[in-house]
């Protein structure tokens, strides 16, 4: 087992930015670092739907086990709603404690409909949907997690958390 693997949980609600940062933190950690996505766990490889009791939970534990025996870093991105996922998030404190380190992306409903229109996949689904996918302040409890604004950029936002994570290696 890793004796210092760690896991970066990014939250919020969909358009909020967080594939992005995970992409430029798996970058910026470099090999050996695990990304699980969400929806790519959900709608490509299992296609699923999401809600209590998600067949797409089962594997999401797995992955978060094998990144803490197989990697340094797990970076594990998704809207991951909370009471959806609390078993997800028992299992994380059971595995990474004290290692974890939670951010939630609480960004205004406009603003996700317009970061939403400059992704790939835009034309997949629009204002309905997310409106109807909308958690307000949807926060997990059990574990602290740092609260990402508009007022973040990419950069600054992926220099804080790598910074977090790296600071008790320094």
């Amino acid at each position: 087992m890793s004796k210092n693997s760690k896991i970066i949980i990014l939250r919020g609600n969909s358009g909020s930015g967080k594939t992005t940062v995970a992409i430029s933190l798996q970058k910026k950690f470099g090999h050996g670092t695990l990304l699980i996505s969400q929806d790519i766990i959900r709608r490509e490889m299992l296609w699923v739907k999401d809600g209590t009791g998600t067949k797409a939970l089962s594997l999401l534990i797995e992955l978060v086990k094998y990144g803490r025996e197989n990697c340094d870093v797990v970076i594990l991105e998704g809207i991951l709603k909370g009471n959806w996922y609390r078993e997800l998030f028992e299992q994380i404190k059971i595995e990474f404690d004290p290692w974890i380190y939670a951010y939630y992306y609480e960004i205004p409903f406009e603003e996700t409909l317009m970061r939403h229109q400059t992704k790939a996949n835009c034309n997949d689904f629009g204002e309905e949907e997310m409106r109807s996918w909308w958690n307000e302040k949807d926060y997990i409890g059990i574990i602290p997690e740092k609260i990402i604004t508009t007022d973040f950029s990419l950069d600054r936002t992926v220099n804080m958390i790598y910074q977090d994570v790296t600071k008790d290696e320094m």
